[in-house]
C-alpha cells in the first residue's frame, strides 16, 4: 500500500529541538518558565494584540473566557453551529445551554442576519444571552465587522474561536482579535502546533491576568495554599511552549504552503463540473488551514461527496467530511436553532482535502490524480 497522506500533520520547521533543549539545559521542566513567557511574546507581537495566557488548550480558553465573563447555570450563549465540538463544550461546562446559529454561504461561518434574529427573539423570551461565539471554519474569517456591530448594539461579548484561524486576517486586523476575546488552538493538526495547547488573547489585561490566575488552580497570594476560587490545571507546560517558539518561526511559511495547496486543488479540479471551493471576499486572507471542496452530484454526473471519499481512503489517503452541526449533534439535539439549513447542506456536500503544509507535489498530485479518476478524465497531473 503507499504510504500514507495524512489531513494535516505536524510540520516541524527545524529550531523547535533547540528551544526544547534551552529548558532542559536550565531545567524548566515545569509548567511554567521562561519559554511559556517567550512564547507568549511572540503570540501577541503576531496578533497585535495586548495580552496572552498560553493554555493546555483551546477548549480551556474557551471555558475560562466563560467564566470570566460570568456565564453561569442558567444562562445562554450564542454559539455557531458549524463547528467543532469544541467550540460548544465549555457552554455545557459552566451549566449554560448552546444556542445555535446557522452559518451564510459566503464564509460558512455564522450568519450576522440570523444572529440578530436570535438574540432579539432571545431577548423577548427574557433570555439576553451572556455572550456569542463565531468560529472562523476552516481558517475562513467570519463576518466580524458585521458581527461586531450587531453584539456590541446589545452590549453581549464575543468570544471569538480562531482556533482554526492562525494567520488568517480582514483587513490586515488578525482573526481572534475582534472579540472581547480570542482563543487559539495548537493542537498537532493545527497550523502550528505545540503538540497539545492553546491561547486566550485579549486586549484587556485584566481578563489574561484573570486567566493566567484561574488555570493555575486560583491560588491565592498567600505563603501557604489558600484558595478563594475554584481554579484549574490549565497552563501550557514550558516543554510544549519551547516547540511553539520554534513554531512561530515558521508560521508565515506554514500559511503559505498551505495557500498554496488549495490555489494547486483549485487549478487542477478547475475543469470539473460539480466541485467547488470557497473563495475569500474581498480585505479576507484565509491561512487554508484545510482546503475544502463542494461536490454537486447533479452536476458531477452523479459523483458524490461519499465516493470521492471512498476512492481517496483506498489509497490510503486521509479526507473528511465537514464538520457535523451541532445543532444536528445528539447531545445538543434539546438546544434552540436559528437557521436555514446552509449548514446541514455543506456537512451533506462538503469534504476536506489533505492540506499539511509539508505536503509534497507528488502527495498533492496523487490526491487530485485519485479525485480524476472518477471523472475520466484524460489528463493527470
Amino acid at each position: 500500500m503507499s504510504d500514507k497522506i495524512w489531513l494535516s500533520s505536524p510540520h516541524m520547521g527545524g529550531t523547535e529541538q533547540k528551544h526544547v533543549n534551552m529548558a532542559f539545559e536550565k531545567n524548566w521542566i515545569a509548567p511554567l518558565g521562561p519559554q511559556v513567557d517567550a512564547f507568549e511574546k511572540e503570540l501577541v507581537k503576531y496578533t497585535h494584540t495586548g495580552f496572552a495566557a498560553s493554555l493546555n488548550s483551546g477548549t480551556a480558553a474557551i471555558h475560562l473566557a466563560l467564566i470570566i465573563l460570568g456565564v453561569t447555570a442558567g444562562d445562554e450563549v450564542i454559539c455557531q453551529s458549524m463547528t467543532f465540538s469544541a467550540s460548544a463544550n465549555p457552554i455545557k461546562y459552566v451549566g449554560a445551554t448552546p444556542v445555535f446559529i446557522d452559518s451564510e454561504t459566503e464564509t460558512w461561518n455564522m450568519c450576522p442576519v440570523l444572529l440578530r434574529e436570535a438574540i432579539v427573539d432571545r431577548m423577548a423570551k427574557g433570555k439576553k444571552p451572556k455572550a456569542i461565539i463565531p468560529v472562523h471554519l476552516y481558517g475562513m474569517p467570519a463576518k466580524m465587522p458585521e458581527i461586531m456591530e450587531i453584539a456590541n448594539e446589545f452590549g453581549i461579548p464575543i468570544i471569538e474561536d480562531a482556533a482554526e484561524a492562525l494567520g488568517s486576517t480582514i483587513n490586515w486586523k488578525a482573526t481572534g482579535t475582534f472579540g472581547t476575546m480570542g482563543i487559539l488552538s495548537f493542537n498537532g493538526n493545527k497550523i502550528i502546533t505545540t503538540s497539545g495547547g492553546g491561547a486566550l488573547i485579549s486586549y484587556q489585561e485584566e481578563y489574561i491576568e484573570k486567566a493566567k490566575f484561574l488555570a493555575t488552580q486560583a491560588r491565592d497570594a498567600a505563603l501557604h495554599y489558600q484558595h478563594s476560587e475554584i481554579g484549574y490545571n490549565y497552563r501550557m507546560s514550558n516543554v510544549s511552549a519551547a516547540i511553539g517558539c520554534g513554531q512561530m518561526e515558521v508560521l508565515d511559511d506554514h500559511v503559505a504552503g498551505r495557500r498554496a495547496n488549495f490555489d494547486f486543488y483549485k487549478a487542477a479540479l478547475a475543469e470539473i463540473e460539480g466541485i467547488s471551493f470557497l473563495q475569500e471576499p474581498a480585505g479576507y486572507l484565509c491561512n487554508r488551514w484545510l482546503s475544502t471542496i463542494l461536490i454537486d452530484p447533479l452536476k458531477a454526473n452523479g459523483i458524490t461527496r461519499e465516493k470521492i471519499a471512498s476512492t481517496l481512503l483506498k489509497d490510503n489517503i486521509e479526507c473528511r467530511p465537514l464538520w457535523k452541526p451541532m445543532h444536528l449533534q445528539p447531545v445538543f439535539a434539546d438546544c434552540h436553532f436559528y437557521g436555514t439549513g446552509v449548514a446541514e447542506d455543506l456537512f451533506n456536500r462538503g469534504l476536506c482535502l489533505p492540506s499539511g503544509s509539508n505536503l509534497s507535489k507528488d502527495d498533492l498530485k496523487r490526491v487530485v490524480n485519485g479525485i480524476l479518476s472518477l471523472f475520466a478524465i484524460s489528463h493527470a497531473y
